[in-house]
């Protein structure tokens, strides 16, 4: 790389590069890994039954070996790299401080000055992001940043967020008012309150620095049914049955199950009678390699709560919780993604619905 590149062309190159290195080992990598273990099973004595099993089959495999460095170095280079995420955007700390205040003097985001984290939130760098989405005020532009690789900036027909907006307004009967649980920056958010602009839409979320972000972009958008509030998805302080819909995006796997289960006891009680509750999450299907790759993944990337979320009896935190039906349906985050000749890996999405009696 050229030392007398402006310093954002060294800093979009050098992410590019590590975006290239992922899509390499998203769509060469792990269908070779794949065909490995396929090899490595028809010489067993017996198949593996679960992820455990199929560790000890590939531990001293070489290419699994090396899959699993290739991953966790990628995201510590994105991140923490000569020209990763978190220096850079640090360096531009003033003016990016100065561009969230539009949004923290908007009107639309409430904060919480004495707010206390949870401990598991605070508890590791999720994502290997270096003090968390909630630690700096700059988190919320490294975050949105570094998200592009996990849900890319696509068309509109293609995109995961705009794909499950229409998911979630096909399901909902004439919704007015909607919850977003664990909004983030807002990317979740923004394809409600843009293409539904009838829909008083609150977006939840942990992070500050986060929030700043999502509300300056919906100052931006002149979003006027959009609201922000610094608050636990699990004790939102919002009026209770007062919401149509309550919904999430990559937020359950991110929490001990204690806490899913306050998250969906708490959508119960912000629905109105027939509300529609609507989760998009991973969770993995029974087969032993996909199990092992998921959860390797959760080590990988320090995401802890991965696996005890995969192996929750979600229905029946939902049925205690007071639903009445339950369901759990694969959702294709891009066009292609669920036929069986799709080979790359890719997060097991999937939409965990629930509606409350009428």
């Amino acid at each position: 790389m050229a030392k007398d590149l402006p310093v954002d062309r060294r800093f979009d190159a050098y992410q590019d590069f590590v975006l290239g290195c992922k899509l390499a080992w998203t769509r060469s990598l792990y269908p070779a890994l794949r065909a490995h273990y396929a090899e490595a099973v028809a010489a067993a004595d017996a198949p593996p039954a679960s992820a455990a099993d199929v560790a000890a089959l590939l531990k001293d495999d070489p290419l699994n070996q090396y899959f699993g460095w290739f991953e966790r170095h990628l995201q510590r280079m994105k991140y923490s790299g000569r020209h990763g995420l978190a220096p850079h955007f640090a360096a531009q700390r003033a003016e990016l401080e100065d561009e969230l205040a539009a949004g923290a003097e908007s009107g639309i985001l409430t904060l919480d000055p004495a707010f206390e984290q949870p401990a598991y939130y605070v508890a590791i760098d999720i994502h290997q992001h270096p003090g968390g989405v909630w630690s700096d005020e700059v988190a919320g532009y490294v975050y949105e940043r570094g998200a592009r690789t996990t849900t890319p900036l696509l068309e509109e027909d293609a995109d995961l967020h705009h794909r499950f907006t229409r998911e979630v307004m096909a399901r909902a009967t004439n919704p007015r008012r909607l919850v977003d649980l664990g909004c983030g920056f807002g990317k979740s958010s923004r394809p409600f309150y843009n293409k539904h602009r009838e829909l008083d839409v609150t977006g939840v979320e942990l992070s500050a620095p986060c929030l700043k972000l999502a509300a300056r972009t919906a100052v931006q958008d002149q979003a006027r049914n959009v609201r922000f509030r610094q608050a636990d998805s699990a004790d939102t302080g919002l009026e209770a049955g007062a919401y149509d819909v309550v919904t999430s995006t990559m937020v359950l796997h991110e929490m001990p199950p204690s806490h899913i289960e306050r998250t969906i006891q708490e959508s119960f009680r912000l629905l109105v009678p027939g509300g529609l509750s609507i989760h998009l999450d991973f969770l993995t299907d029974q087969d032993p390699f996909r199990r092992f790759i998921h959860y390797g993944h959760s080590a990988r990337n320090n995401e802890p709560f991965m696996p005890p979320l995969n192996e929750m009896d979600l229905e029946g935190a939902h049925r205690r919780a007071g639903f009445e039906t339950f369901e759990v349906v694969p959702f294709a985050e891009m066009p292609g993604t669920l036929d069986p000749a799709f080979t790359a890996w890719r997060f097991p999405w999937t939409m965990i619905i629930a509606r409350k009696p009428a």
